[in-house]
């Protein structure tokens, strides 16, 4: 429609890829293998054999050794994936950076059979909480203003909604925290950089930031959030979304008020008696 604009990108593309490609040197995987064997375990669950795998990642070398055999394409905004070729789409801790997150699981749904399985993992919301805390901190602190630093990242009931506004069948979506401890600060960056998770918004300062923030950052994160022996907790709150593709043959939930039980009956509940008030 006339008038209408394209919303500015939340991601700067060509620092995102910088930012990858600078970690793919010497990359820190630890909380990719923690993924992968969450999602082997799931797949483990659901006691299916995929026989056409696809993984959408910006890690294609650690993910295509998951997973031999899979096809692997990038986290693009169009993705390469060819409709109705695969029982399986893994979206791998990559969806957080999207332009479009709702695009991409789209796409994942075309790419999938009928009855095919998606498996979307994803950073949320509360993702470094402690790191975005300090640095809003100490930057309000030393500057009097604030820049944007960590990428926002959605929470577990907004993310849950995406999968059914995709058109996905049987939603599901539960998230694994993990905490990570750090002797200081500068190792923490040091290992978000190594993860290609650097600042690569586009709306990121183009300078350097001032050595007096950093400073005032880590003690602040020290002074907030140090645990008794002194380290400096990371909390990466790693969402899973699962979904499948509709099929004629797939459960289908109740319409609302037709149930024929009371939920008191099926679990053998006592009634209460009546009160006098």
């Amino acid at each position: 429609m006339r008038g209408m604009q394209t919303p500015p990108r939340l991601c700067d593309p060509e620092a995102l890829r910088r930012n990858r490609a600078r970690a793919a040197r010497a990359p820190v995987t630890f909380l990719m293998e923690q993924v992968a064997a969450e999602v082997q375990e799931r797949l483990i669950e659901v006691n299916r054999r995929f026989t056409a795998p696809a993984i959408v990642t910006g890690w294609p070398g650690f993910w295509a050794g998951v997973m031999p055999g899979a096809q692997v394409v990038p986290d693009d905004d169009t993705l390469s994936l060819t409709p109705g070729a695969h029982d399986l789409v893994l979206h791998a801790l990559s969806l957080h950076w999207a332009a479009d997150p709702i695009g991409q699981l789209v796409q994942c749904r075309h790419a999938l059979r009928p009855d095919g399985l998606l498996i979307a993992v994803l950073f949320g919301g509360q993702t470094l909480h402690e790191l975005r805390a300090s640095l809003a901190a100490a930057e309000a602190e030393v500057t009097g203003g604030l820049s944007p630093r960590v990428a926002p990242m959605g929470e577990i009931r907004d993310l849950g909604a995406l999968l059914q506004r995709a058109g996905l069948a049987l939603p599901v979506a539960d998230a694994t925290p993990l905490t990570v401890s750090y002797p200081t600060l500068t190792a923490l960056l040091h290992d978000l950089r190594a993860m290609g998770e650097g600042n690569a918004l586009a709306g990121r300062l183009r300078h350097p930031t001032r050595r007096a923030v950093m400073a005032r950052a880590a003690a602040i994160y020290a002074e907030t959030f140090a645990t008794p022996d002194g380290r400096l907790p990371a909390t990466f709150d790693i969402i899973t979304l699962t979904g499948w593709a509709p099929a004629p043959d797939q459960p289908q939930p109740l319409r609302p008020g037709s149930a024929t039980h009371r939920l008191a009956d099926a679990l053998g509940a006592t009634p209460l008696a009546p009160t006098d008030d």
